[in-house]
């Protein structure tokens, strides 16, 4: 991939990290700062490994013998170690648009467990099969939130789940009419954004 696709990953991608240093809340039990900057720094590898130097090997390092994979729009991903790496490798790692973009919104660190939520946009101007299966690109530029569940054993992450919007993602590239069934597009990452974007399309309520 290009140096400016590596300076926007760095830029866009590694400071979310940083944020489990602080964390937001803690979801189960009570989290220490060692805890916290354990799972940190496990999460900031394993992205860094994805996203900046496209290393499979490195990034199935960060998880644990049986890991779980899975992006429940989809269920693209795999379970176990062999079937994960063949995912990442073939899939996922260096094979995102060169204009990806990561933007932090929350992040909450528990004990074992990491949620981050984020808002993700790119231009749709190569395959994403995990996400768009069988759909060659449309040129079109998505924006969309992301929710990122990690789950850690030992150290190690034990399953990723990843969430997004289905119908907003094929909303955005084209392939849903949202005038035909009750779906929203950009205007999703737009309301996160934005706390006065106005909200209820589908519904009559006062303008507040």
């Amino acid at each position: 991939m290009s140096q400016s696709f590596n300076r926007l990953l760095i830029v866009g991608v590694i400071p979310i990290l940083a944020l489990a240093a602080a964390g937001c809340g803690s979801m189960q039990g009570r989290t220490t700062m060692s805890d916290t900057h354990d799972l940190g720094s496990v999460f900031d590898a394993h992205v860094k490994h994805e996203f900046v130097e496209h290393d499979v090997d490195a990034t199935m390092r960060t998880m644990a013998p049986k890991p779980d994979l899975l992006h429940l729009p989809t269920l693209a991903g795999g379970r176990g170690f062999d079937q994960v790496r063949s995912f990442y490798g073939t899939y996922f790692v260096g094979k995102w648009p060169a204009d990806t973009k990561v933007e932090p919104v929350s992040r909450t660190v528990g004990r074992d467990q990491v949620v981050d939520e984020l808002l993700v946009s790119f231009t749709h101007d190569v395959r994403l099969d995990f996400m768009l299966p069988g759909i060659p690109p449309t040129g079109k530029h998505v924006e969309m939130p992301v929710v990122v569940v990690m789950k850690f054993s030992g150290g190690k992450i034990a399953y990723e789940h990843i969430y997004w919007d289905q119908a907003s993602l094929l909303v955005q590239v084209g392939l849903l009419d949202p005038k035909l069934l009750p779906s929203i597009g950009v205007e999703q990452a737009k309301a996160l954004r934005d706390p006065s974007f106005p909200l209820n399309p589908f519904l009559k309520l006062p303008t507040p």
